[in-house]
């Protein structure tokens, strides 16, 4: 099998973190092409039509399994791509301005409880933020407003600026301004406490969920199992080496990779579940 020479890639400065040291592991060179747009539609529908020789690689996040619930796709996420390994994990987390009153989720989730649809979230429309959101309002049995914004820099503008209550979105988009004191996160979505964050867990507040950001790495449908696997231990060994995990960690990144049908596996249960909690919240595509 020839090196693999590129990643397709869909949006964000930590793709090119982990695209540019796996890269660096594999006989040939490699270049990133990040394909912004639609919550990651773009770079999955060109990427749908690339031949399956293992030459190009796509990264990408949950939002390969959510648009398909949401739009007209011209893939389907599970057939249509061969999953090769989740790369890391990234924690979604809860927060509020640091001038706001609630000092844990437990104060916030009373407040909306004494006034419902007063307080306010915002996030990505349609995304995974999203979709975490909406099960913490059915869990927390709460009423809180949702505010769409197009994107995470909107969203935590307006958090900054007082315009919403709160926002849900991955850790690094809000780490710097956590660390600075502008922000109080007030919970992770994680399943247990993430190492490094001193932040409570959701279900801590005595709501029993949890929700998983991640990266995914993928090859086209049809690729050989040899290839697939082949290109699992180069990402492997790239993700394990230190400099790697110095550069993802303060990112919010967190290895260690899961490769091969475990992925497919979770896969196709994150689907399934994504797919309930949109039709159970109705939630749209903006």
């Amino acid at each position: 099998m020839a090196g693999t020479t590129a990643f397709v890639q869909v949006f964000g400065r930590r793709q090119d973190v982990l695209s540019t040291r796996s890269c660096g592991r594999r006989p040939k060179s490699a270049k990133a092409r990040n394909r912004g747009g639609w919550g990651t539609r773009r770079g999955s529908e060109r990427y749908g039509d690339l031949a399956p020789d293992g030459n190009t690689l796509l990264i990408t996040n949950p939002g390969i399994l959510i648009n398909a619930h949401l739009r007209k796709q011209d893939y389907d996420p599970l057939t249509s791509f061969e999953p090769v390994c989740k790369l890391v994990s990234l924690p979604n987390v809860l927060a509020v301005n640091s001038d706001s009153p609630y000092r844990s989720l437990a104060d916030l989730l009373n407040a909306a409880r004494a006034r419902p649809g007063a307080l306010t979230l915002a996030t990505f429309t349609a995304s995974g933020s999203h979709i975490a959101f909406e099960s913490l309002k059915h869990k927390a049995n709460v009423d809180i407003t949702f505010v769409p914004y197009p994107g995470s820099a909107p969203a935590v503008t307006a958090l900054l600026g007082g315009h919403v209550t709160a926002m849900i979105d991955n850790y690094a988009t809000m780490a710097e301004h956590v660390n600075a004191g502008r922000l109080r996160a007030l919970a992770t979505f994680a399943r247990t406490r993430v190492e490094g964050l001193n932040i409570p867990t959701v279900a801590e507040a005595g709501i029993d969920m949890d929700y998983e950001g991640w990266f995914g790495l993928f090859a086209p449908a049809n690729v050989p199992k040899e290839t697939v696997s082949q290109i699992a231990r180069w990402t492997t060994a790239a993700l394990q080496a230190p400099d790697v995990r110095q550069k993802l960690e303060p990112l919010g990144l967190l290895p260690p990779p899961v490769c091969g049908p475990e992925f497919a596996v979770s896969l196709r249960k994150s689907y399934e579940e994504f797919g309930r909690t949109i039709r159970e919240a109705n939630i749209k595509a903006e």
